[in-house]
């Protein structure tokens, strides 16, 4: 049988480096099942290894992807009931192909009332806010969340309202963001509304920030000193300063915690993040075949995009 993956063989630019390859599947291992994938999303995090950003951990050649949903085609004896059911192939190989081979006790069966290209990208965005709000619960605080047009925020203010936050603001980038934001109860701001943005940090005792740079110091430099500033991406490029009088800041990266934790909380988590999609709005669909990679790495590289790019593996 043969499979076709998205593969890089060197670090660098993900449109030039990234490159379609042909191979036939090898034996299972005897922990691992096979699935055949149905949808792949594009993220950040499937792009930025490919840049060489985390070499240190990367062994090359190695193949796209760190999330999507398929069907079960083989299977261990202690896994022999998931045959021909969806799961979120995790923690095994990249799922930029057309079959993943993963550790069948980390597999995910998807519930019946999720959709394809919802449980698609029910791991990445999802998975981290729910940690996060996990760690530095929202219950009583006033909230900012940056980058809100990204499906990690949205997550991060929808969940943080259902939670009990007394409020959430999200700052945008694009205006085309804003109408969504407020028909979820979020406070919508656009990142040039500096005097807005200050206001609202002068309550802020929770700030999930996404983009480090100006926005980010300006926010540490105009919310309570009793707050919580969690950086989780530095999407401006730009690094922020500590000052001794500034809140506390934490540095949160969801490897970190993922990679202790055991099968069973594993499973346990995705128990609750079902429970949390099933009552969140979440960014359209756009569907790439999986030899239209390249399209799909441009649309999700397009400024103030709506919607998710979507491998599709026919």
């Amino acid at each position: 049988m043969y499979n076709t993956a998205i593969v890089y063989r060197n670090f660098g630019d993900p449109l030039v480096r990234l490159q379609s390859e042909k191979r036939e599947t090898g034996p299972l291992a005897a922990e691992n099942m096979r699935v055949k994938m149905t949808f792949a999303p594009v993220n950040a995090s499937d792009l930025i290894p490919v840049t060489g950003a985390y070499r240190h951990r990367i062994t090359l050649p190695a193949i796209a992807g760190y999330e999507g949903v398929g069907v079960v085609t083989q299977a261990p004896a202690t896994a022999a009931h998931l045959v021909g059911r969806r799961v979120l192939p995790l923690r095994g190989e990249g799922t930029w192909q057309h079959y993943v081979d993963c550790p069948a006790a980390f597999a995910i069966p998807v519930p019946e009332e999720i959709d394809d290209t919802l449980a698609a990208r029910a791991y990445i965005n999802p998975l981290a806010a729910l940690l996060m709000l996990q760690h530095y619960p929202p219950v009583g605080r006033h909230v900012i969340v940056t980058a809100a047009g990204s499906d990690c925020a949205g997550f991060l203010a929808q969940w943080a309202l259902q939670q009990g936050a007394l409020s959430v603001t999200g700052i945008y980038r694009s205006a085309i963001h804003a109408d969504r934001l407020a028909a979820s109860g979020i406070n919508p701001l656009s990142e040039t509304e500096s005097a807005a943005i200050a206001q609202a940090a002068g309550n802020a005792e929770r700030v999930y920030d996404a983009t480090g740079g100006a926005l980010a110091q300006h926010l540490l430099d105009t919310m309570p000193h009793s707050g919580q500033f969690i950086s989780y991406g530095l999407l401006s490029g730009q690094p922020f300063s500590l000052r001794q009088h500034l809140p506390v800041v934490h540095w949160f990266h969801v490897r970190h915690y993922l990679k202790t934790l055991p099968a069973a909380k594993w499973q346990e988590a995705f128990r609750m993040l079902w429970a949390y999609l099933r009552r969140s709005r979440i960014s359209d669909a756009e569907r790439f075949d999986l030899h239209q990679w390249q399209a799909a790495v441009r649309f999700y590289q397009t400024p103030g995009r709506t919607a998710k790019p979507l491998l599709e593996m026919r």
